[in-house]
């Protein structure tokens, strides 16, 4: 790389500078606290871990974006987190070890191999929150709210909450005995939206006429509410186990809908995002003029087993520096900052000492200093006034 290069930066892989830095710091410590005041507890998990244990339950997807490296102490292979859902689920399973519901909380960096899109970053700032050892559908409402109100504080207007649940497939796939690799296949066509070939699968491997007919709703089960009496009647004469499943999506409906009326929900049932890990109820919120969803979660209840103790578990993230872009363009107004002579003035430090510890900003200028305060950000500065130094605006 020759010098003029140094300063380049890897495709997807971002720094931020002030004010995004402020803005992003700041917003870190309110979602925090907010999650706090739900009673949600703050772990940090390592940066790096060794891969087994990193990757447990994931799926291919997570090990495709996974960066490995040799730990040069054990030779055992190491990555560095692409997702921390996983490393939470360790820290309850494994390291608290407590009864009953456990919610906890989690704030860091994650790099991906790989963007999502185009578009993407693969260094994100990841921030989310999992609710463990309740297995009703009250802890996924619960999630889903305080991803609603993560997205709120953020600035976020004019949520749609996509909601799906994979135990609908999963269901299907059992009655009709499939096995793992046409329950893969399956799921690929699904993701695709080959309808096409989902019609030349059900012929080759679904002799059961009605299992089929359900297989073929289950690809186009998508749009507002009402579409859950759709799939009751299409689906569960088929295979009454899903009766309480599509029961689950109407109260989580009926829930959010009376909670946050401003929010547009839309049902996808044949969405079966994470499949390889989520077991129930799936949902992602997006932003109108976006692509990609802006936060998304779901349950998944196996994931503890790997570290000898399988707990029900529910849980979302999102990323926090594109959260701060979302709330920098709606907080458009930067924090005043107050100029400071280099004046050995005993009144001057006094007054300079109080504005700091009211939050406001006050930069001192240095001896021999030539830039001028506005150069340097400054609204503000202090003037003497008579015996007395004031706040003026330049």
């Amino acid at each position: 790389m020759s010098t003029a290069d140094r300063w380049l930066l890897p495709d997807g892989v971002e720094e931020m500078l002030p004010p995004e830095a402020t803005c992003l710091e700041g917003l870190r410590r309110e979602l925090l606290d907010r999650y706090n005041s739900w009673g949600y507890d703050l772990v940090l998990p390592p940066l790096v871990e060794y891969l087994e244990s990193l990757l447990v339950g994931a799926g291919d997807d997570l090990a495709l974006q996974t960066f490995k490296l040799t730990d040069q102490a054990t030779g055992r292979l190491m990555g560095i987190r692409a997702d921390m859902t996983p490393q939470v689920a360790r820290i309850d399973a494994h390291t608290l070890h407590r009864e009953g519901p456990t919610r906890l909380c989690y704030v860091g960096d994650v790099l991906h191999t790989k963007p999502a899109s185009l578009a993407s970053s693969r260094s994100l700032i990841q921030i989310g929150a999992e609710l463990y050892g309740h297995i009703g559908i009250s802890s996924d409402i619960e999630i889903i709210e305080l991803m609603l109100e993560t997205l709120s504080v953020s600035g976020c207007d004019n949520v749609h909450l996509d909601l799906g649940h994979v135990a609908i497939y999963r269901a299907l796939a059992e009655q009709a005995a499939l096995s793992g690799e046409q329950e893969m296949a399956l799921f690929n066509i699904y993701q695709r939206k080959a309808v096409p070939e989902l019609q030349a699968f059900l012929i080759e491997n679904v002799s059961n006429p009605a299992l089929k007919g359900a297989f073929e709703s289950l690809a186009g089960l998508a749009g507002d509410q009402t579409i859950l009496e759709t799939a009751r009647q299409q689906l569960q004469h088929v295979c009454p186990a899903l009766t309480a499943i599509i029961d689950d999506l109407h109260q989580v409906a009926a829930t959010i809908s009376a909670r946050h009326p401003k929010v547009t929900l839309y049902f996808d049932l044949g969405e079966l995002r994470g499949y390889h890990y989520h077991t129930g109820v799936v949902f992602s919120a997006y932003l109108p003029g976006m692509g990609q969803s802006i936060a998304c979660g779901g349950r998944y209840d196996h994931i503890g087993e790997a570290f000898g103790r399988a707990r029900p578990a529910t849980g979302f993230s999102t990323d926090l520096a594109c959260l701060v872009k979302i709330k920098q363009q709606k907080d458009s107004v930067v924090a005043p900052m107050v100029f400071a002579p280099a004046v050995d003035d005993s009144s001057l430090q006094a007054e300079i000492k109080l504005l700091r510890q009211q939050g406001q900003r006050v930069v001192v200028s240095l001896p021999g200093q030539q830039v001028i305060p506005a150069e340097m950000g400054c609204t503000q500065q202090f003037v003497k006034k008579g015996d007395r130094w004031v706040v003026a605006s330049l």
